[in-house]
């Protein structure tokens, strides 16, 4: 079994801001780190992290920040297949996080809203039936309605965050077995939250949903019922990137043991997240492969 993750890369610069910032204000900022990261990089090390055959597809650009990318993710288990586009800017984002562990970041998408079908199916010509396909919300419409469809017509596991929220995403659940979506995206998407929430993507066609609620836990609902599981005790300092660990780790784990979704899963997934939130930064914040090694076999 093998893990395709079709998204976005970004260098990601993370500041350090006293507060959030507001329209108008002018804030003194410390910068914390430069990294790795954008949802499909951080979902893709992560699970190349947990043991699970990776591949990364993702675009970058012609520029400093696409050379930082490519050495970056070789330190990873993880098989990149870089589309570079002549003219084309690589994706960045900037991260302000706060004492108390909250962030706001602004990302680019201009290389990741560029990658085209042709070359995003090109990097699933190896999949086999059984495989998963990982995708968020950075790619273009017609991307991930192709990939997602192609996937489904190989015999793929599709799992998909609607992350950052598009328009079209109501009509794409049909061909996705696996949702993983905060409440307030949730929300966003049906008018409603936490099981009634889940029970509309359900009856969309989605085979499993996962709601997150940061330190309220998680839910996970499917044809074969509910379940909640509560958050890992945690000091948070950086909630960056804490829902791309929960989703990777939540998909190795039934991976690893060739088993659907389930509570165990969503334990392990917990328990990495809990690490990533402790720690500042994008890579250098995920759980070591010997700490989700330690995970996994609990």
């Amino acid at each position: 079994m093998r893990v395709y993750v079709i998204g976005n890369v970004a260098v990601d610069e993370t500041i350090s801001v006293s507060s959030l910032p507001e329209a108008g204000a002018s804030l003194l900022g410390r910068e914390e780190s430069r990294d790795l990261g954008g949802k499909g990089a951080n979902q893709a090390v992560v699970c190349g992290r947990c043991g699970v055959g990776t591949t990364l597809v993702t675009a970058v650009g012609d520029d400093f920040r696409a050379g930082m990318i490519q050495s970056q993710l070789a330190e990873e288990p993880v098989e990149g297949r870089l589309v570079q586009l002549a003219g084309t800017s690589s994706d960045f984002s900037i991260v302000f996080t706060t004492p108390d562990g909250e962030n706001a970041i602004v990302t680019t998408t201009e290389a990741a809203e560029t990658l085209t079908l042709e070359d995003a199916l090109e990097g699933l010509s190896g999949a086999q039936s059984g495989d998963v396909a990982i995708l968020q919300g950075n790619l273009s419409e017609p991307v991930t309605r192709g990939v997602l469809q192609a996937a489904r017509d190989k015999g793929l596991v599709t799992a998909f965050n609607p992350s950052p929220l598009r328009p079209y995403f109501a009509q794409i659940w049909p061909v996705v077995d696996l949702a993983f979506l905060n409440q307030g995206e949730a929300a966003s998407l049906t008018g409603t939250e936490g099981r009634e929430a889940a029970n509309i993507l359900l009856a969309a066609g989605v085979r499993q949903v996962v709601l997150t609620s940061g330190g309220d836990g998680a839910l996970l609902a499917g044809e074969t019922g509910t379940v909640v599981v509560p958050a890992s005790p945690a000091d948070v300092i950086d909630t960056t990137g804490a829902g791309d660990t929960f989703m990777a780790v939540a998909i190795a784990s039934a991976a690893l043991r060739g088993v659907q979704l389930d509570e165990r899963a969503l334990r392990h997934a917990s328990a990495a997240s809990a690490i990533t939130v402790s720690r500042r930064g994008t890579r250098s914040a995920f759980p070591t492969r010997d700490e989700l090694a330690d995970i996994l076999s609990a």
